[in-house]
This record gives structure tokens, C-alpha cells and sequence, in this order.
């Protein structure tokens, strides 16, 4: 899968917990799914692409839930 496609995904993961009041909760949220519902090879994949620019293209609750390891 290409990493754009992961971008797409992650951020349309994190829009869905913006409407968590709890940010902690949010991200938690964010970082859970991503574990228990990508593939290893995918949470690697979005990790390289966040180390190669920074993870500009990624949503808040995203970044931070990707950060430090997924």
C-alpha cells in the first residue's frame, strides 16, 4: 500500500476521534486502533514515512499517537 494511502487512513482514523473530549483519550484512541487494526508492515510503513518529513501531512491526534513508536 502506498504511504499517501496510510496518510489518508491514519487521518480519517484521528478526524473520527476529534470529536472525543478527552485528549488523552483521543490519541489513546488513535494509537489503539493503529495497533490493533493495521499490520505491522503498515505501522512500519507510516513510521518511515513520519521520520522521512516529520509526519507534516498527519493530523494532530495522529502525530501524537504516532510518537514515539507505533
Amino acid at each position: 500500500m502506498s504511504s499517501d494511502n496510510l496518510v489518508k487512513m491514519a487521518n480519517q482514523i484521528g478526524h473520527y476521534f476529534d470529536s472525543e473530549p478527552d485528549h488523552a483519550k483521543a490519541v489513546q484512541g488513535v494509537r489503539q486502533h493503529l495497533q490493533s487494526f493495521w499490520t505491522p508492515g503498515m505501522r512500519r510503513q507510516l513510521t518511515e514515512r513520519v521520520q522521512a518529513d516529520g509526519g507534516l501531512e498527519l493530523d494532530a491526534l495522529v502525530r501524537e499517537a504516532v510518537h514515539p513508536v507505533i
